[in-house]
Parts: C-alpha cells; sequence; structure tokens
C-alpha cells in the first residue's frame, strides 16, 4: 500500500486497486478559511509521485481525450466544440477519489453500474488536468494528449467560434481515438459549415433599394 499523502487537506489511500481508492476529510465542513487556502499548484505539489503516476497509468487504461463535435440549436453556427477528459469504471469509488484530487469535474453513473468522472471545462482543463499530466505523463495515450492540449487552447482562445477554426479542430482531431465511432464524419459537419456559410452570405447581403434596383420599369 502506497503512504497517504494529504492532497487539499484531505486524506488519500491508495490501495492496489482504484476502485478501493478511499477518500477522508480531516477538515470539519467550512472550516477552511481564506488565510488556509492553497496556491493555484498546491494540490499538485501535494501529490506524491507514487500516487501521481499510478493514477496516470489508471488513466492510461481507463481514460480518454475527446473532442465532441455536436449540432448546435442557436442561431448562430451550426456545430459546438466540446471537450472532455473522462475516466470510467464500475462503480463510484474511482470516480469519486479522482474528484478528490483534482478537485473539479463531475461524476455521473449509468444504469449498468458504471460511473463516469468527466472534466468538460476549458479553464478547469487548462489549469488542474494538463498540468497533472505534465507532471506524471502518460505512456499510452500522450499522443492524444497532446492533440488535445492544443485544441484546448484553440477553444480558449475562441478559435472555436468560426468555421475556419472548426475546420481547424477537425484536421487536429483526426488522428485521436482511433478505431472510435462518431455520430457526424468530418465531411458531414464541413459540408453543413459550407451550407451555412452560404446562407449567411445570402442572408447578410444589404437588399437593394427601389432605386437602386438595376431593372428598367415601364413609363
Amino acid at each position: 500500500m502506497l503512504e497517504t499523502p494529504c492532497i487539499r487537506r484531505y486524506s488519500l489511500t491508495v490501495t492496489p486497486h482504484l476502485e478501493n481508492v478511499t477518500v477522508s476529510s480531516d477538515n470539519p465542513t467550512g472550516a477552511v478559511n481564506q488565510q488556509e487556502r492553497p496556491s493555484s499548484s498546491a494540490w499538485l505539489d501535494a501529490i506524491p509521485p507514487d500516487v501521481g503516476h499510478y493514477i496516470a497509468g489508471f488513466v492510461d487504461g481507463e481514460g480518454s481525450f475527446n473532442v465532441p463535435i455536436r449540432r448546435s440549436t442557436d442561431r448562430g453556427l451550426p456545430w459546438r466544440v466540446g471537450l472532455s477528459f473522462n475516466v470510467s469504471q464500475v462503480g463510484t469509488s474511482a470516480a469519486r477519489s479522482l474528484l478528490e484530487v483534482f478537485g473539479v469535474g463531475t461524476m455521473r453513473s449509468r444504469t449498468d453500474g458504471v460511473t463516469y468522472y468527466e472534466v468538460t471545462k476549458p479553464g478547469e482543463l487548462k489549469m488542474r488536468v494538463i498540468p497533472f499530466f505534465e507532471r506524471f505523463p502518460l505512456r499510452l495515450k500522450n499522443a492524444d494528449l497532446a492533440i488535445f492540449i492544443t485544441i484546448t487552447e484553440l477553444v480558449l482562445s475562441g478559435r472555436h467560434l468560426s468555421s475556419a477554426g472548426i475546420i481547424d479542430i477537425l484536421t487536429l482531431r483526426a488522428p485521436m481515438n482511433r478505431g472510435g465511432k462518431r455520430r457526424y464524419s468530418d465531411d458531414q459537419i464541413i459540408q453543413a459549415l459550407r451550407e451555412w456559410e452560404s446562407s449567411e452570405t445570402i442572408r447578410r447581403a444589404p437588399r437593394l433599394k427601389r432605386g437602386d434596383e438595376d431593372m428598367v420599369h415601364a413609363l
């Protein structure tokens, strides 16, 4: 059994299987005051190397980095770019432990007992998930992570809010998660973007005033 570290005033006990990770708090609810709040990197500095590398190995086997592109129902672009770091496991213990370690993200469970730990907010990915794996590198999914980091930066810069930006993200995303099935192909997404651009061009074209019409009227 690995030594029990203290992370953000939480006790994390790691056993040979991550589903048996247990988390307990040694701090009463509401007892953390302003002076006790750690710096932005204190949570990462507090993770012992054995624990960090163990979690990285678990993510290598059970986690994934995804860039879902979904249909948008608002009046803007027809597609919306998302970001997702997720880990799935039967039971809730692993997800709860990851939630405690990273300090961000959400949990959700399926009816078959599989529970997902997921981080989707770009700011949380940049501040928590990416630094963690820079400290504790992946071995099997490091290529996907490198692409994911690049796309996260594009999203944070607002590049995903244009057709050209979405196409750039599609190109970057192509090598990720090979073998996985996507709901929409890249060609379908690009075709819809082209059609949307054409309709927007027509919609925004200035309407000719009657006096500017290039027509011959009967006297």
